[in-house]
């Protein structure tokens, strides 16, 4: 196995007045910034259970941005992290993500972070691991049990890979052999997992089948998971609230403000170029209209053009907050912005990738459950419907399913019983 020289995290006491410092690694996603905003909320609400509590983070860009600015403690090896977010970017064609493809075909990204992971986790003792959908350590602990030498845990906002019906058949059989495999997994080795916890409730999970002779995700998540609602990074702002949030922001009374953002992942400028291409139009029907455009750190906001009431930024700190404050948004079928918006009870229109399987089905579940936001597939955005849309949704009544604000406690007191 490949060894690093590693140099000694920062955070390296490991008593304190009483007894024992414990120690614990958190891995979270790169795809997307959702999963770092939720973990972070946990990490906060697991500190307050456990004071003496240590956390480092073994991430990858862009997630490292967000925990510098948190001011976490980032473990040095992350520096030899495989890039997941390119790897993700460069899959997509346009506004097309076929994310079980993908997934397929990432072997040599997981095993070599796998490996990083490994050697960390060898050369410095925890008492915790926390995967926030690392695949690649769920996987590799449950092909090599004897690897597992700290309590686990295991985070995730969705379960099974399902098929789409643009895959045929063949994409039918592989997706259920994927899922055979992790339903044996769990079987041979239960003690793996030693927390399972699903970012959601039980009817967020979809009724479809894992695969022939499969439970239901459903069936097979309620036997597997512990459900503690979902996280968002930050509390939802009150109506109360807002007006002195969108003063802070620079937004005025008299604005309609469309925030548009396609995530950290570098997968969306076709959908930012459509929405602008709209703009225009809307602002015949609505003068008013503002739109800041996000393009996120992995797209060139140089190659948006200009248009008038329109603002074109490569990075907005505390997107949330803007998105909590707009009066509408334009978003891809992302789980962690579209849930922000729906804890915020903002108008939306949401633009699944085309091939992504857990954006055109799991996602879409959730939010319908919700009776969150406008669904429009990327075939109907051109600029009069686009535009059409986002009028429409200013002037949508919004009833959206409210969130339980304390999922972020529930998650962290199950983990903290494992200390």
């Amino acid at each position: 196995m490949i060894r690093f020289d590693l140099e000694t995290p920062r955070a390296t006491s490991r008593r304190a007045a009483g007894g024992r410092r414990r120690r614990a690694l958190f891995v979270s996603s790169p795809i997307g910034l959702g999963h770092v905003h939720r973990d972070l909320a946990i990490a906060r609400e697991l500190r307050a259970v456990v004071p003496e509590l240590e956390i480092e983070w073994l991430a990858q860009d862009p997630v490292t941005r967000v925990l510098e600015h948190a001011g976490e403690t980032i473990h040095p090896a992350s520096r030899w992290l495989a890039s997941e977010a390119a790897y993700w970017a460069a899959e997509a064609v346009g506004h097309e993500l076929n994310c079980f493809e993908a997934f397929r075909h990432m072997d040599e990204i997981l095993v070599a972070n796998f490996m990083v992971f490994h050697d960390v986790v060898s050369d410095t003792p925890y008492d915790l691991w926390i995967a926030d959908e690392g695949w690649d350590v769920d996987h590799f602990l449950h092909e090599h049990p004897a690897l597992k030498t700290a309590r686990f845990v295991w985070l995730t906002d969705f379960v099974g890979h399902l098929p789409l019906a643009e895959g045929g058949p063949r994409e039918a059989e592989l997706t259920a052999d994927y899922n055979a495999e992790m339903v044996e997994h769990i079987d041979a080795h239960p003690r793996i997992r030693d927390r399972a916890i699903f970012i959601g409730d039980p009817d967020d999970a979809v009724q479809e089948r894992l695969g022939p002779g499969l439970p239901t995700v459903r069936e097979w998540a309620e036997e597997h998971f512990d459900f503690v609602g979902y996280i968002n990074g930050r509390p939802a702002i009150t109506p109360e609230a807002r007006g002195a949030v969108r003063a802070e922001l620079g937004y005025g009374e008299d604005e309609h403000v469309c925030i548009v953002t396609v995530g950290g992942s570098g997968v969306g400028e076709a959908l930012l170029h459509r929405a602008v291409a709209a703009l225009p139009v809307a602002r015949e029907r609505d003068p008013r209209l503002r739109m800041v455009a996000v393009t996120g750190p992995r797209i060139d906001s140089g190659g948006i053009p200009s248009d008038d009431g329109l603002e074109v930024r490569a990075y907005v700190r505390d997107l949330d907050l803007h998105l909590a404050a707009c009066d509408v948004a334009i978003v891809q079928g992302g789980l962690a912005t579209t849930m922000e918006l729906t804890a915020n009870q903002r108008p939306f229109i949401y633009v699944p990738l085309e091939r992504h399987y857990e954006q055109m089905i799991h996602v879409d579940h959730r939010l319908r459950r919700h009776r969150a936001g406008q669904r429009v597939r990327f075939a109907d955005a051109e600029p009069e419907p686009l535009a059409e849309a986002i009028v429409e949704q200013l002037a949508a009544p919004v009833d959206y399913l409210p969130l339980d604000p304390s999922a972020a406690h529930r998650a962290a007191a199950l983990i903290a019983e494992l200390l």
